[in-house]
């Protein structure tokens, strides 16, 4: 990771958990973002899920999810082949969640952050197949914070 802006996927949960509340864990992901201290991921079936979920449940703020997805520069990849998701759906057990995880990867993302529990976090057949560390917006918080006192303490030992 050295020398490049770490990359973090969000899926759905955590996109729309980011968006809708001001002091969570995941807006401090988007500030990251817009900050330019990490390089935000999503798919494009994360976004069609979110533009749904924020038509059913707060149509109002869809202009704010668009600004807030600008302003964090927000890269979006495409949805992975059909190979992919079939391989991905038998690990998650869900077919919406096999896009979204073959997207991460796809991504080549460094962590992948969640909220959801049943076919990511507590399902450990998810975590054997993927390159990268998952957890929610917290858990990416302190990975976070753990690298970026490795990066200082290796650019410390670097000016000696």
């Amino acid at each position: 990771m050295r020398g490049r802006r770490v990359r973090v996927f969000l899926d759905t949960s955590a996109l729309f958990s980011a968006i809708w509340s001001e002091r969570g864990g995941g807006r401090q992901i988007l500030r990251l973002g817009e900050a330019g201290a990490v390089q935000l991921v999503v798919s494009r079936r994360v976004l069609q899920e979110l533009e749904g979920a924020f038509r059913r449940k707060a149509p109002d703020l869809l202009g704010l999810l668009a600004h807030l997805l600008d302003q964090a520069g927000v890269e979006v990849v495409g949805d992975p082949p059909e190979e992919e998701v079939e391989k991905f759906e038998r690990i998650t057990g869900h077919r919406g969640d096999a896009v979204i995880l073959g997207g991460a990867l796809r991504g080549e993302v460094d962590y992948f952050v969640t909220l959801d529990r049943e076919h990511f976090l507590d399902n450990p057949a998810v975590s054997e197949a993927i390159p990268f560390p998952m957890g929610t917006p917290g858990d990416f918080l302190e990975w976070m914070r753990g690298v970026l006192l490795r990066m200082q303490t290796v650019q410390e030992v670097d000016n000696l």
